[in-house]
């Protein structure tokens, strides 16, 4: 499935958050959202995993204006991790999984064989298979965060809406949770601090800047030096990674982020 954004605006106590932003998610590929803090990501995901209502314009779902479905249709094909990872839950990893499993079922139906297989997949996709009878309570963050993203699995979506999925992850789950990504081929909205990581995994980006799309495209396109400079304020070259020929970027932590940094946007872009 495919999503659009058309024209989306959101202000909170007379703020405006997003002022007309337009983006898309094509059907099978990663699209990732960076930005700034404050940018405007994080709202936006929150308006196509229906958590908060824009004040003006649509998501649309393969064309299918969202407002229009139930939220137990759009459960079937949104699924959400957002970076509110809700209250300590008191039960196990299995049963937190599960949950994912909820908008497949009628009251107080039980599981069957086809929910069993699709939550111990989503176990292992999330390498907590072994962690099944511990209680969420229990587990550390990167753990937690593993098994709301396996919960994410079991809904079996067309789209998963991802917050910050790297959050409280170490280098290894990092590595294996975007590699899960790219291999499951799903319509995926991501946003990510990581600007490697998202030049690494996603197919587009979109660059948010004070509420509205400053760039889109490929990584390698829309990730320039002035681009960077302007965007987020650093100084930085953008070269090809030596082990997989992904765009690199090379900070240079030393210089000053105010506006000087675009005076060194020639001499950095020497290195794309």
């Amino acid at each position: 499935m495919r999503i659009d954004i058309e024209d989306l605006h959101v202000a909170y106590t007379g703020r405006t958050v997003l002022a007309g932003a337009r983006l898309f998610a094509a059907e099978g590929e990663i699209t990732g959202l960076v930005g700034p803090n404050g940018s405007g990501k994080s709202t936006l995901l929150r308006a196509v995993y229906r958590h908060l209502r824009p004040s003006a314009g649509r998501v649309l779902l393969s064309g299918t204006d969202l407002r229009d479905l139930t939220p137990v249709q759009t459960a079937r094909h949104v699924a959400a991790l957002p970076q509110e990872r809700g209250g300590d839950f008191e039960l196990t990893v299995r049963e937190v999984v599960a949950m994912g499993r909820t908008p497949y079922k009628r009251a107080f139906a039980g599981e069957d064989a086809t929910d069993r297989e699709i939550i111990a997949q989503a176990l292992a996709d999330a390498g907590m298979a072994s962690h099944t009878g511990r209680r969420f309570t229990e587990l550390s963050g990167g753990e937690r965060q593993r098994v709301l993203l396996a919960r994410a699995f079991a809904q079996n979506p067309d789209v998963l809406v991802l917050d910050e999925p790297t959050n409280h992850l170490d280098v290894r789950h990092q590595v294996e949770l975007l590699a899960l990504l790219r291999a499951g081929r799903r319509t995926t909205l991501v946003s990510l601090h990581d600007l490697n990581a998202a030049a690494s995994v996603c197919d587009r980006l979109h660059v948010l800047h004070d509420g509205t799309v400053a760039a889109s495209g490929p990584p390698r396109e829309v990730l320039t030096p002035a681009l960077l400079a302007e965007v987020f304020g650093v100084r930085a070259a953008v070269v090809d990674h030596p082990l997989t020929g992904d765009p690199l970027i090379a900070f240079d932590h030393r210089a000053p982020a105010d506006g000087t940094v675009e005076e060194d946007t020639a001499a950095a872009s020497s290195g794309s």
